[in-house]
């Protein structure tokens, strides 16, 4: 989110200067500085034995397959935000959720937090919002995936976790 107005006052703010930050929007009305953030989202990969599952969303990428992503609502944790993405998308149920690292998307001001969980139980049931949803063999993932890059980056690290976990 980038300030221009004050959201406590609405008057408009100006930079102030703030150490090795350099200049941050600055309300002197209210003697605030206001930090640009980014909006924070999470990036599930989902595993059932030797498959993820992909959906299709041509609205996000019209020739690629994608893992489940979603905003971090308000006053919810990102943990809880994959419980919520994965259900709503696609109506399983999920488990040993774990952080896997994250990615900066500039062009979105997107901070992307990059998740594996494992199947629970449920079966497959699309929301209106997603084309397909589909289990894909893991090693075949990346072949379909070729637009979406923090999706490839998140398979990536989860083929190597995997591989880790075998040996």
């Amino acid at each position: 989110m980038k300030f221009k107005y004050c959201p406590l006052c609405g008057d408009e703010l100006e930079q102030k200067y703030s150490y090795d930050e350099g200049g941050v929007p600055y309300c002197k009305k209210d003697d605030k500085m206001f930090f640009d953030t980014p909006r924070p989202c999470i990036v599930v990969g989902v595993i059932k034995n030797d498959e993820i599952l992909l959906l299709k969303q041509s609205y996000i990428f019209k020739d690629s397959k994608v893992l489940i992503s979603g905003y971090v609502g308000q006053n919810e944790s990102a943990e809880e935000t994959v419980y919520r993405e994965v259900l709503e998308e696609t109506g399983i149920k999920v488990k040993n959720i774990s952080y896997i690292g994250s990615d900066y998307v500039k062009d979105k001001d997107l901070l992307m937090l990059t998740f594996i969980a494992i199947y629970k139980e449920g079966e497959i049931i699309k929301s209106d919002e997603v084309e397909h949803v589909e289990w894909c063999k893991i090693d075949c993932a990346l072949a379909q995936m070729k637009e979406d890059l923090v999706g490839t980056k998140a398979v990536s690290k989860i083929m190597e976790i995997l591989k880790n976990d075998i040996n």
